[in-house]
């Protein structure tokens, strides 16, 4: 069930009136109903799924009840290990089984060697990335005592499988979704009018951004060897604003819908095109994603702290596990060490964290977010390709700027009118967002007004015929 359905569309006002309904009976009713609410959402994608999700629920569950009881440190650091060998054997088997499989025997090949490799060939269940992290955590902040184990089941399964951030994120954390499910929620209207601003904000940032630009990155980058080298430079940066608009545009979905029942989630994104450096976008950029590896695996490592030596290979690390999280495939692993190689000389140079303590901002921080920008698009460019091949001859044709050519956006009619139609919902995006960013807004602010006007442009300029995925349910 996709947010920018019609499916989502009954769905939502039907749980969210039944669920302020219930708010008159216990708390545990309210949280059953929202429960057995979010297993129907996923089980809309695949119901067969369904036991997995439950399997890796109980899983982390029961092992957080018995790492909390265990008298002994071995039998804590059995339970913990269990929870995460189990939870880590299942993402591998579905989402990195088959390439470790078929590169080992690439790899074979180089040598004379011929291998014959089993692959499992499996569907990756939506969210399988999102859901494992959650529960990741919650076993980890458990064994570190950082938290006490929730003993109510339903209000554990609640919190990994709470439909608006299951298949996407982002990627809550036990101290702080958890506690917000075991109190008694009341309805609050400002709460939920800001709830539907922010579904509004984000299906803008879908259906009129993300999509329309999706219609010409989609062409480009199946016919670059035959676009001109600026036609291939507007894909680059078309794609750069698709996966801007559908992953941000799905966390605004997902934070609003959320709002609705009462309930904040953690926020993924803080304008990231508007970052001066690397390291800056990186804390604008999925930072459920970030924080969480900064959190459970960069600190744990040394951090910042240690030799030069120790600080670079935690850098690299992190980078590295990144671009794997997102997909089986060596474009994302060159994807991620760009980044830690982009990184890695404000981090020697002791700049990575000069935006942190940033107060405002200069006319000569337009030359930078630029740079940044154009930096963080040139290694989009390997997250979108199908190959390492694919990608590197993308950007060498990129090179070959003469002569200057852009008529793939105007062949004809339909081509024309959706290049004006992305063109302006481009500019009102970067104007809107640079708004608040230079009115040091930490978050959109939505007037009336202001909604009305983005549900006119939703309708008018939104792609709807055929129904885009969000990308990042793929991971």
């Amino acid at each position: 069930m996709l947010f920018n359905s019609i499916g989502f569309l009954l769905f939502l006002p039907l749980v969210f009136g039944v669920y302020w309904r219930l708010s008159r009976k216990a708390l545990s009713i309210q949280n059953a109903f929202l429960l057995a609410a979010s297993y129907f959402f996923y089980a809309c994608w695949d119901w067969r799924f369904l036991f997995l999700l439950l399997f890796s629920t109980v899983l982390d569950y029961y092992t957080g009840l018995r790492m909390h009881q265990a008298r002994t440190q071995q039998a804590k650091s059995f339970w913990f290990w269990l929870s995460i060998g189990v939870n880590i054997s299942f993402l591998g088997a579905f989402k990195y089984y088959d390439f470790f499989a078929t590169s080992f025997q690439a790899l074979m090949g180089q040598l004379g060697l011929e291998v014959d490799v089993v692959t499992l060939s499996l569907v990756l269940p939506v969210g399988i990335s999102f859901y494992t992290f959650h529960g990741l955590s919650y076993v980890i902040d458990i064994y570190k005592n950082r938290i006490e184990p929730e003993r109510n089941p339903i209000t554990y399964a609640l919190f990994v499988t709470y439909f608006p951030l299951l298949v996407a994120g982002p990627i809550e954390r036990a101290t702080h979704l958890l506690p917000q499910i075991k109190v008694k929620r009341q309805f609050s209207y400002p709460l939920a009018v800001e709830g539907v601003q922010q579904i509004v904000w984000g299906l803008f940032k879908k259906v009129v951004v993300a999509d329309n630009c999706a219609f010409f990155v989609d062409e480009i980058f199946k016919n670059s060897g035959s676009l001109s080298a600026w036609e291939l430079l507007g894909g680059m940066f078309l794609f750069s604003f698709q996966i801007y608009g559908d992953f941000s545009g799905y966390s605004d979905i997902a934070l609003g819908t959320s709002k609705l029942f009462g309930i904040q989630l953690l926020k993924n994104f803080n304008f990231p095109y508007f970052a001066t450096d690397i390291a800056d976008f990186w804390r604008k950029w999925h930072i459920s994603l970030s924080s969480w590896f900064r959190d459970y695996v960069y600190i744990p490592l040394g951090g910042s702290q240690g030799t030069r030596m120790q600080q670079l290979r935690n850098v690299m690390v992190i980078f590295l596990l990144s671009g794997f999280w997102h997909g089986a495939n060596w474009t994302f692993i060159v994807w991620g060490l760009l980044h830690a190689f982009l990184f890695i000389p404000l981090l020697l140079m002791q700049r990575n964290r000069n935006s942190v303590h940033q107060t405002g901002y200069r006319w000569s921080d337009g030359f930078r977010m630029l740079t940044t920008f154009v930096l963080v698009s040139i290694a989009w460019v390997f997250f979108r390709a199908d190959s390492l091949t694919e990608a590197v001859q993308y950007l060498t044709q990129m090179t070959h700027l003469f002569p200057f050519d852009v008529d793939f956006f105007f062949k004809n009619a339909k081509y024309t009118l959706l290049t004006g139609i992305t063109v302006l919902a481009l500019v009102y995006l970067l104007v809107q967002e640079g708004y608040w960013v230079f009115k040091k807004q930490s978050q959109p602010v939505f007037s009336p007004r202001w909604t009305l006007w983005v549900i006119v442009m939703l309708f008018a300029m939104g792609t709807y015929r055929n129904q885009m995925s969000f990308i990042y349910f793929q991971f």
